[in-house]
């Protein structure tokens, strides 16, 4: 490493030009160092800026840590604590005072416990119980919410108000477990095993700040793989949003804060009401436009059903229709046969050609007249008497004149079919004259019918 070179021994420096060599040799010789001690002489200047003294039992050195640095803190210094500094060792010009640069603080000892947080995260990391594609998803409507957490916590009391204001239909548990201490690491992990192994629908794992020794027993593998292995979601609300613990990254969700987490968990009522209200309101709606809608059709289809008793009048009229028509028919036909009579009596008249052969002529042809007019309105009677036979046919009341009975079901329509029937259905018998009921008792089925 280079270091500035100081002027020749000739040469005569100002003070500020001497503490400025000697901050860039001390800068340049020492790179960012971790230094321990105690803290003394402290105080939180009104610009943010945070100066103290670090002291051991020989010896001390004054510090400042700016205020950009200190807002990261996430804690508050106090007089005698024992502390890990990373500094970069300075020199004050104006004063001429050595001092350090302070860019992060831990407590002491936190050095080793990081160190284990790192280890540990690496293994099981390793052992899949951070994956991603294994986080379930958060049940969207909740009705029974699991709490692990001591009873005496503070953040307890802000998740429960949390949780009563957003959602008070909600059923909340307790399960009471030490957050820190010796042994509390296993009451937690045993406390979230009975939490997913009863009928809640989410765990809420709940605890507020602290350092990371009063974190430190969610920082244990037991509690990382019971999570991992609850039968529900867990929620992890441990700490600030700077905290970061084992079980934040077990956990299928991690909330910055445990007011976070109760607001993760639990759906907003007031918010709900509205979407309902919304949801109501467009339901409605398509009702109303389904049923128009419907009500349209079924006049459509009302306008175009026709009662049978209509069709056979409609019939009856075109069938009346047809004979006048043909009627009118014939007679333009038969004055037609008469004009050309008429026009060859005419001729005959006005040739006056053999009489005796054209009065044979004229017989022969009014006989074949004759015989053809009375053939075509023979076959034309034929035919008419065809229409009407067609017509009687289809008129229900000449069936039953013939004995027949018109059976209505209780659907309302006429019965085609015995396999449409089942035992005890009642139906409407309709005679030539009168009607009578009658009650299913056996349903028979083909040739056995007969």
């Amino acid at each position: 490493m280079s270091m500035p070179t100081p002027p020749a021994g000739h040469s005569v420096l100002t003070v500020s030009s001497l503490n400025r060599l000697v901050r860039d040799c001390l800068e340049t010789a020492f790179p960012l160092t971790w230094v321990s001690g105690e803290i003394s002489n402290l105080t939180y200047a009104a610009s943010g800026h945070v100066y103290f003294s670090l002291k051991d039992a020989s010896a001390q050195v004054r510090c400042v840590m700016w205020r950009n640095r200190a807002q990261l803190l996430g804690w508050r210094l106090e007089n005698g604590q024992k502390i890990e500094a990373r500094a970069l060792v300075s020199f004050y010009e104006p004063r001429g005072e050595f001092q350090l640069n302070i860019e992060a603080i831990r407590r002491a000892g936190q050095g080793d416990l990081f160190e284990r947080f790192l280890k540990l995260k690496a293994q099981l990391e390793a052992d899949g119980l951070f994956a991603a594609d294994a986080k379930r998803p958060l049940p969207e409507f909740p009705r029974h919410v699991a709490i692990v957490s001591s009873p005496q916590a503070a953040a307890l009391r802000d998740v429960l108000t949390t949780l009563h204001r957003r959602a008070p239909h909600l059923r909340i548990t307790l399960f009471p477990t030490p957050v820190q201490g010796d042994g509390a690491a296993i009451r937690i992990a045993e406390a979230v095993g009975q939490a997913g192994a009863s009928d809640c629908d989410v765990t809420i794992l709940c605890r507020g700040g602290g350092s990371i020794e009063d974190l430190w027993s969610f920082n244990e593998e037991c509690v990382a793989r019971a999570i991992r292995a609850s039968k529900i979601p867990v929620v992890s609300g441990v700490g600030h949003e700077t905290d970061f613990t084992i079980a934040d990254f077990a956990a299928d969700l991690r909330a910055p804060t445990p007011t976070a987490a109760a607001e993760l968990v639990s759906p907003d009522r007031d918010a709900l009401l509205a979407h309902l209200e919304r949801l109501e309101t467009r339901l409605q709606r398509h009702t109303e436009r389904s049923l128009a809608d419907l009500h349209q059709q079924l006049d459509w289809l009302g306008s175009r059903l026709t009662h049978p008793a209509d069709r056979l009048r409609q019939r009856r009229q075109e069938v009346g229709m047809l004979g006048k028509r043909l009627a009118h028919a014939w007679q333009g036909k038969i004055g037609r046969l008469h004009l050309l009579t008429d026009a060859l009596q005419q001729r005959q008249l006005g040739a006056r050609p053999r009489l005796y052969r054209l009065d044979d002529r004229v017989r022969h042809a009014r006989y074949r007249l004759g015989k053809q007019v009375a053939w075509q309105i023979s076959d034309y009677s034929g035919k008419l008497n065809s229409l009407a036979s067609g017509l009687k046919q289809l008129d229900p009341h000449a069936v039953l004149q013939r004995g027949y009975v018109l059976a209505i079901g209780p659907d309302g329509r006429a019965v085609r079919n015995a396999i449409d029937l089942t035992p005890g259905d009642t139906l409407r018998l309709s005679f030539a004259q009168g009607a009578a009921m009658a009650t299913v008792d056996r349903v028979v089925a083909g040739p056995e019918a007969d």
